[in-house]
């Protein structure tokens, strides 16, 4: 029976390595391993055996930690070992192609909940699996499904990229991701490596660079696709930084009219498939961007439907973004002591990604310009909490 591995396994390897001080050959040496047999266990490609993890655990006192993740019940995990079985055994065939659109389903909509660290190496093994597969022979009709398949995980992968701010990765997966697409003239795969781009200059600073991308976008998805959607809110947050609220108002009602009659997906966590009630939640960021007055209401209606238990609710990451947008509403509003309370609770829920830092840390200006007392405190959350601190064990740019 095939050993199941959690599949922060090879970050767990990883760490307990640089922590020893030991390179991938003096590992080797230590265990009596290849250092490509390490490299593989650590970068997801292969899954460890029992005894493996064992041995690995004895050679770097991790504890029993590295054992204790080998046949552990993780159906990404799974799924991948029985697909690579399959590829390995025969010709590509339809239940291949279905389990592996599934796999992309799964990580896509696994997206929402998953620490970036955490989806990065399944989605990295999955996209292996189908550049193997394109290796192989396969038809005309088989290879359009692998080349969509691997469009949508490669811009998965660029975005997971981003999120642990991880450029130069994310640019080469962009970039892969718009070959895919090309070759398999999939329209929207392309809108949303435009619309991705644009989130990421967005977040640097560069405004004008993202609603020149967020429009491109538009041109470029089918009309009323879920890119398209997509790329149409994302042009309303780059005018809402660039001030002009105006354009903000005008670019959020074609939003509202696209997304009026739109039915709630069958799987409304899916990255890549426009939930109507993403709406509120784009509306209540970019207005708090713009300083609207209306930015308030709309804020407290979406944070109180996310997480009406005050628990960080089904979507953690959405919640914690969603009290860093009420915040800055209610700086602007003269409310600046709720807001830091609110600043608070995203910071110490660890749901704010490193991309999404920047916001934290401007909630944290807004307070600080307003005098209030408490933003010392937050300060000191904010220095402890930043995603640099934490991130240097996770990093990769492959």
């Amino acid at each position: 029976m095939a050993s199941f591995v959690d599949p922060r396994f090879g970050v767990a390897l990883r760490g307990f390595r640089e922590r020893r001080g030991l390179s991938l050959r003096s590992l080797g040496q230590l265990a009596h391993r290849s250092k490509s047999h390490l490299h593989e266990l650590e970068t997801g490609v292969k899954a460890p055996t029992a005894d493996t993890a064992r041995h690995l655990d004895r050679v770097l006192d991790a504890g029993g930690v590295l054992a204790g993740m080998v046949d552990a019940p993780i159906d990404h995990a799974a799924e991948a070992g029985e697909l690579r079985a399959r590829v390995m055994a025969s010709d590509v065939g339809k239940d291949v192609l279905d389990r592996i659109e599934q796999g992309v389903d799964d990580l896509a909509s696994a997206y929402p909940t998953t620490a970036p660290a955490d989806l990065l190496p399944l989605v990295r093994r999955h996209l292996a699996y189908v550049g193997r597969l394109l290796d192989g022979r396969v038809t005309l009709a088989q290879q359009r499904r692998l080349l969509v398949a691997g469009g949508w995980l490669a811009v998965l992968r660029a975005t997971v990229h981003i999120d642990l701010r991880q450029r130069a990765a994310a640019a080469a997966h962009l970039r892969a991701a718009h070959d895919l697409a090309e070759h398999a003239e999939h329209a929207e795969i392309r809108g949303w490596c435009l619309e991705t781009r644009a989130w990421d200059v967005l977040t640097q600073g560069d405004y004008q660079a993202a609603l020149d991308l967020s429009r491109q976008a538009q041109r470029i998805a089918p009309q009323g696709s879920s890119a398209y959607i997509q790329a149409t809110a994302q042009e309303a947050r780059a005018w809402a930084r660039m001030g002009d609220v105006g354009e903000t108002r005008r670019a959020l009602d074609r939003v509202e009219q696209l997304t009026a009659n739109l039915p709630v997906p069958e799987r409304a966590e899916h990255h890549y498939r426009y939930d109507p009630a993403k709406a509120a939640a784009y509306t209540a960021t970019t207005l708090s961007w713009a300083g609207d007055p209306g930015a308030e209401q709309v804020a407290r209606a979406v944070l109180a439907d996310l997480d009406p238990d005050g628990d960080g609710g089904a979507r953690p990451r959405r919640s914690a973004s969603a009290r860093l947008d009420l915040g800055l509403a209610l700086v602007a509003s003269g409310q600046p002591d709720e807001a830091v309370a609110l600043g608070t609770e995203a910071v110490v829920s660890g749901r704010v990604v490193p991309s999404n830092w920047w916001r934290a840390t401007e909630l944290l200006a807004k307070v600080e310009q307003a005098g209030v007392p408490e933003a010392a405190a937050l300060r000191e959350l904010c220095a402890e909490y930043a995603p640099r601190r934490r991130q240097s064990a996770d990093s990769t740019t492959g």
